[in-house]
Order: structure tokens, then sequence, then C-alpha cells
């Protein structure tokens, strides 16, 4: 009788529904949030390295870049967020290299689910990390005299337009992780790359100041696009020019690598 009781149980019991792709991406940035709760010291280098940025060259280089540090905080506060999300960027790739490495993505490539959540995750764990570390280098900047002319709604438009950009910029770095063998030299070749957009763009100088030909390449830089809209927005002035200039880049990586990194994905062995 109780053999007969299981096998009409087994036979009527209705099937779980599969999940759905928001679904998955949920879990799995559920996953890169509890990331950060049992390995909080991977905040550290997100942390400190933009507030050093701030106020080096805040202190260091403010006056004799502008005259007196509180002018060239107001300047270079809007470009040391974008260079922020651009650097912290990397981490997604970093992170994808080091789980691969482990074998996890070749557990989840078994699983009956959408194929891109995986990476869902990593976007959201950047997402947070663009997040935590702007709302810092703000409060720092605050702190030290900043003052963005366009209020809260600045400073909201503003970190909206991070998010944007470091989802862009993460889709290049996820590239990385599936083509470089270790996260050793997906941090080297992300560097590689990162500094001459960094440097070469308005972020820390006036382009005015630079020779011609670096002038030129300065202009065009899609670094230089973000940080002049991060201003405008900080400041009340920016134009739907200047932001979509500085959504070219991000877009377009969005458009070309999305489809690159799920190809690389399914074709490993």
């Amino acid at each position: 009788m109780d053999d007969q009781n299981a096998v009409s149980t087994l036979i009527y019991a209705e099937r779980p529904p599969q999940p759905s792709a928001l679904s998955n991406a949920l879990v799995f940035g559920w996953r890169a949030v509890l990331k950060f709760k049992h390995v909080p010291e991977q905040l550290f280098d997100l942390v400190m390295t933009p507030i050093m940025f701030t106020l080096l060259f805040t202190f260091v280089f403010g006056g004799a870049l502008s005259g007196s540090t509180d002018t060239y905080l107001q300047f270079f506060l809007p470009g040391i967020l974008v260079q922020t999300v651009v650097f912290n960027s990397m981490y997604s790739g970093m992170g994808l290299s080091t789980d691969l490495g482990k074998g996890l993505f070749d557990r989840f490539r078994s699983l009956p689910i959408w194929s891109l959540s995986p990476f869902a995750g990593l976007m959201v764990g950047d997402i947070l990390r663009h997040l935590i570390a702007s709302m810092i280098i703000l409060f720092i900047g605050i702190l030290l005299g900043y003052r963005p002319e366009a209020g809260i709604a600045g400073v909201i438009a503003s970190l909206i337009l991070l998010v944007l950009i470091g989802f862009g910029f993460g889709w290049i770095f996820l590239v990385l992780g599936l083509v470089m063998r270790t996260p050793s030299t997906v941090m080297t070749m992300a560097f590689t790359g990162i500094m001459p957009l960094v440097f070469a763009s308005n972020i820390m100088v006036d382009p005015a100041t630079m020779p011609s030909w670096l002038r030129a390449f300065v202009e065009v830089n899609p670094v230089s696009l973000m940080t002049t809209a991060m201003r405008g927005l900080m400041d009340g002035n920016a134009t739907a020019a200047k932001l979509a200039a500085a959504l070219i880049a991000p877009v377009l990586l969005t458009v070309v690598l999305a489809p690159l990194t799920l190809w690389l994905y399914r074709r490993r062995k």
C-alpha cells in the first residue's frame, strides 16, 4: 500500500516551473552581494585608491594647476568619479578569470539557466562597487569643499551616468577575463589600455594647455567626453549633445562586446 502511494505521488506531482531569465540574473546578483559580505577586504583597494587620488591631486597639484585647491576641486572631482568607475570596471574581468580558474563557470554552463545570468551577477557586483566608491568620493569632496551647483538632482543624474559608463566598460574586461589565463594578466592588460585613456584626457588638466596634437586626441577621447558630461550634470549646464557624446562609447561597447562575451563563453572547453 505504501509503495502504491509513493508511485501515485511521483506520477501526479507537478514539475516546478523553470526559472525566468530575470530570476536567474537576480540569483547571481545576490551571489555578488554575498561576496561583499564574506570578503569585505576586497573593498579596501576599491575605496582607498580613489581617496588617495583625490587628496593627492587636490592638495599637491591643485594650487599649481588652478591657483587654489578649492577651484581645482570643483574642476577635478567629477573627473575622478569617471576615472574611478573606469578603473573599477576591471574587477569584473578579474572576478570572471578567478571563477573560471576554479571551474565555477563550467558548473554554471551545465545548469539549465539563462546563458548570460552569471555575467549579470558580475555586473551587479560592478554596479555596487561603482556606487560605493562614488558615494565615498562625493562625501570626501564635500568635506573638502566641493559643491555641486546642480544639487541633489545633479548628483543623482551623475550617479546614473556613472553606472551606464561602468556597464559599458565592464564588457571590455569580461572579454579579457575570458581570453586571458590568470587574473593578474587581466589586470596588466587592463591597466595598459586604461592608463593612456585616463591620463591623456581632461580629467586632471584643461586640454587648452596641451600641445595641439595631444589636444586633438584628448577632445575625442571617450573618457574626456564622459568627464565633460559629468561636469555638466554636476554644474547644472549639461546638454543633450554632451550626454549623447558621453554615451557613445558605453553603448557601442555593449552592442559589440556583449554578443562576443557570450560567444567566447559558449565556445570554451
